[in-house]
């Protein structure tokens, strides 16, 4: 087989939205940019209800226009539902300043959305590039595998690993971390519905959690045509408690919930259902003088507040600036101008995660403050995403002050 050498200023690995993103950033500022994709597009992936925050970084990479003209479903809050108690937040309610609304997306349609912007801008897209070894010097990474028609043995100055739930990097550096996340199994298909028929604000996802076990809940996320994503996630101990396919499992949940029962009575599944268990994921750094992670190559905590797309674009955005400087020249300080500032918004999304799981937020959420209330403007500011604005308390001390609120909540 031959093998196909090049150099590139940037490889980055994966053509999802967080090595899109840097991609079309990177080629922006004139590098010469190749992204190695190991699929083929389209491609089905879940991660479809975006945040506000996420088009701060698609405006800043110009892809608003795309993206207004895609025809996808305006989301503009979320609502929570538990059989006995309903609640909704408008993301307008926000602390924060920035957008107040987004997309529910069909991931094979944004990512080919971006994936095609990237090259628009002059990246190199190439697709079934499977990546087997990394090596790096002091003149970047060599990064070797196997394409369908040859081997491929290319060069960068800089190893961008945007490779999402395939880590490459995490894999071949020995960078996997132990999630402090307990296991948990997620079920989920898309569903053709009937909600125009029914009681449904379709410009806001709908979280459901389990009428008596609140460690399972339910998203219902609705598209422009008349389809749903709809999953659940569930406790592998709750889950052996239901027998069949998993199809079988995912309905048989489904059906224990007055309200989401009703609202999916009549929808007919368009793909099986589909598992994955075990996703939380962490690593021992972030970055370093030749590579960096972004997105879920690096950390990936829970689909629970939508937060993976936002988590991506955020870590692409970060990226800009230290890997242009470092390639002009300059030294960089990769942990303190990469991970760190990173960090700061997966650690807040992450002490959320920890309170829905204990119950606190979701008793702030079923008895929330009210709506002049700026400690629920902060908390609805963090459901939108915006979880790198230090000025909001619930980034810098979040564990204090959602304590102190489900107090006067619960």
């Amino acid at each position: 087989m031959t093998v196909n050498t090049d150099h590139f200023d940037v490889i980055v690995i994966g053509a999802g939205p967080a090595g899109a993103l840097a991609s079309i950033r990177l080629a922006q500022e004139g590098l010469k940019v190749c992204i190695l994709e190991k699929s083929t597009f389209p491609r089905f992936v879940i991660g479809e209800s975006l945040l506000p925050q996420s088009m701060v970084f698609m405006e800043k990479a110009g892809l608003l226009p795309r993206l207004e003209a895609a025809g996808f479903q305006y989301k503009d809050g979320a609502n929570f539902s538990d059989d006995r108690r309903f609640s909704s937040i408008k993301f307008s309610d926000k602390f924060s300043e920035g957008p107040a609304s987004t997309y529910q997306v069909e991931r094979e349609k944004f990512d080919a959305l971006l994936a095609d912007a990237a090259v628009d801008a002059g990246a190199d897209l190439r697709f079934q590039q499977d990546v087997r070894s990394v090596e790096f010097d002091q003149a970047g990474a060599v990064i070797a595998g196997e394409g369908p028609d040859s081997a491929f043995r290319h060069t960068a100055r800089f190893l961008v690993d945007a490779s999402g739930y395939g880590r490459v990097l995490p894999r071949l550096l020995k960078l996997d971390a132990p999630s402090d996340f307990p296991v948990r199994h997620a079920l989920f298909t898309h569903v053709e519905e009937q909600l125009s028929d029914r009681p449904f604000d379709r410009n806001k996802i709908l979280i459901t959690v389990h009428p008596t076990c609140r460690d399972i809940w339910f998203w219902l996320i609705p598209f422009a045509n008349g389809k749903s994503s709809v999953g659940a996630v569930v406790p592998p101990e709750e889950l052996q408690k239901y027998p069949g396919s998993a199809s079988d499992k995912l309905w048989a949940i489904i059906n224990e919930t007055t309200e989401l029962q009703d609202l999916l009575q009549g929808a007919k599944e368009l793909r099986p259902v589909g598992e994955i268990s075990g996703y939380s994921s962490k690593v021992s750094r972030l970055a370093g003088p030749q590579f960096a992670l972004l997105g879920n190559a690096g950390e990936f905590l829970d689909p629970v507040f939508s937060s993976g797309v936002t988590v991506a674009f955020k870590s692409a955005d970060l990226l800009i600036d230290p890997l242009m400087r470092q390639l002009n020249g300059e030294t960089v300080d990769w942990e303190a101008d990469f991970a760190q500032p990173l960090q700061l918004g997966v650690d807040c999304f992450r002490v959320f995660v920890e309170a829905w799981y204990r119950g606190d937020l979701q008793d702030i959420i079923f008895n929330p403050p009210s709506d002049e209330n700026p400690i629920k403007q902060m908390i609805v500011s963090i459901l939108a995403g915006y979880a790198w604005d230090e000025r909001n308390p619930f980034v810098t001390q979040g564990r204090r002050y959602l304590d102190m609120v489900a107090q006067q909540c619960a």
